[in-house]
């Protein structure tokens, strides 16, 4: 199992919350602050098999909007694995 946690732009977040729940798989949408100017975004967390990581990366890439500037970026993704999950 593994842990994508994506941290993006809040303009970007309503579109890839709702792709990423229609094909149904599971997300938390956090609010957070950070970078430059301490802009708005929020952070993802989507919990996926193995075989589902490249199916979540495509779906986030697809929804998020294209960066105007040179050195901006939409999002920030990391994959992490998962040792141990339970749900209660």
């Amino acid at each position: 199992m593994k842990m994508i946690v994506v941290v993006l732009n809040d303009d970007d977040a309503e579109a890839v919350t709702k792709a990423i729940a229609s094909s149904e798989l599971p997300v938390t949408r956090v609010a957070s602050t950070g970078g430059f100017l301490r802009q708005g975004s929020s952070t993802l967390m989507i919990g996926v098999n193995d075989t589902d990581v490249d199916e979540a990366i495509r779906i986030i890439n697809a929804n998020c909007t294209p960066s105007v500037e040179p050195m901006s970026k939409r999002a920030t993704l990391f994959v992490l694995n998962v040792e141990h999950f339970e749900q209660r």
